[in-house]
């Protein structure tokens, strides 16, 4: 377990650990929410439409791919050399919920992909993109079914104890779709395109209605038992992340349906999904809105009472970014200034907020105060 040292110089990195090999016995999948926020950044930024934002835009696409190789290193790490202490995390009822966060964060960087690295490598690049979306999908569907499973067969759960963070798990079917609905109309082999079209439907339809359902469950046990514990704070917003991703991935499924579906025999059907895509994406905005207003007042009824940073304050970035996209993708739509006003004022909060917790972030890893692993805590207890 990590100690404090208390004789350590406040400038030596890592300080709260008693050693620098505890980074790696510590590490979880907490980490990657960090390459979902920084990753969704980058592609609201683009979205914006202004120029002068591209190079920053690719600048945090890049640094996006560099925390996820680093945290991908540092897990692989963790399993060969602390594999018994590192298994321990499929019972634990809280942190094995982030392991959504692995595939989301990917998602992110394929994303950026299609918007920066065809451009810088060309069209030869969109194969590659391809496999990695395939990879992503079958890793979102495992989350989304062996997480839940767990809960159900090992896990100890509690309606009194129950977060937001029940969502992560199966909402990464749900982002890999929205990133199908992208790199579909990128594919030269029509059968291809509706092989992806078709997939990231159905990928749609595997998250969205579980992730309700535990919405629903989550306002009962708000009102039955009240607000969580400070350290949970930032976990209201994670609501808007199923919801908000949700319209955007109809919105973009449904925007090139029509040529799909048509180039594969289906007609008129195209029209039909892009019509449903548009009102979908309309609701589930409408929807978002409510969640948004409340995390609002959570997080300032949290605020007046004191809030304790954690890797869970990420949770403020990727669900505000996802619903800024669904936003101003709504306002490409609609032509309508209001959602394209909203989603520039969404992107700026989502700056602010990202640059807040970037910099904790940081700081909390330079003093080595976020490398601890609750699945330890409860294995040695």
């Amino acid at each position: 377990m990590p100690c404090l040292q208390h004789n350590a110089s406040p400038l030596r990195p890592l300080r709260h650990l008693a050693h620098p090999r505890e980074v790696i016995r510590q590490f979880t999948p907490n980490w990657f929410a960090a390459t979902m926020g920084t990753g969704v950044l980058s592609l609201a930024l683009m979205q914006i439409g202004m120029s002068n934002l591209q190079s920053l835009a690719q600048a945090l696409w890049w640094l996006t791919i560099a925390l996820f190789l680093l945290f991908s290193g540092l897990y692989v790490a963790r399993w060969v050399m602390f594999f018994d202490e590192a298994r321990q995390i499929f019972a634990h009822s809280t942190v094995s919920m982030f392991f959504g966060t692995i595939p989301m964060g990917l998602a992110t960087i394929l994303n950026g992909c299609l918007l920066f690295g065809i451009d810088r490598w060309g069209e030869g690049i969109v194969p590659w993109i391809e496999a990695m979306w395939w990879f992503d999908v079958g890793l979102a569907l495992l989350c989304g079914v062996s997480i839940p499973y767990l809960m159900f067969t090992r896990q100890e759960h509690s309606i009194d104890q129950m977060t937001a963070v029940w969502l992560l798990p199966v909402v990464a079917a749900e982002v890999a779709a929205a990133s199908g609905g992208q790199l579909a109309p990128h594919l030269v082999d029509a059968h291809s395109q509706f092989q992806v079209l078709v997939t990231s439907y159905v990928m749609w339809a595997v998250s969205l209605p579980v992730a309700f359902s535990i919405l629903t469950i989550l306002m009962l046990r708000m009102a039955l038992h009240k607000l969580p514990a400070a350290n949970m704070a930032a976990s209201s917003w994670l609501a808007l992340g199923p919801i908000g991703t949700g319209a955007l991935g109809m919105l973009l499924l449904g925007a090139d349906a029509p040529a799909i579906f048509a180039a594969n025999g289906f007609g008129n059907l195209g029209e039909i999904a892009q019509g449903l895509g548009l009102i979908a994406g309309i609701v589930l905005w409408g929807a978002c809105l409510w969640w948004l207003l409340t995390a609002v007042l959570i997080t300032w009824r949290y605020m007046r009472h004191g809030m304790p940073f954690n890797l869970g304050w990420w949770g403020f970035t990727f669900p505000l970014g996802v619903y800024s996209l669904a936003t101003l993708k709504l306002g490409a739509w609609l032509g309508l200034a209001f959602f394209q006003h909203m989603g520039l004022v969404l992107v700026v909060a989502l700056v602010g907020l990202w640059l807040m917790v970037f910099s904790l972030t940081l700081r909390g890893a330079w003093r080595g105060e976020l490398f601890a692993s609750p699945c330890i805590v409860s294995l040695h207890k």
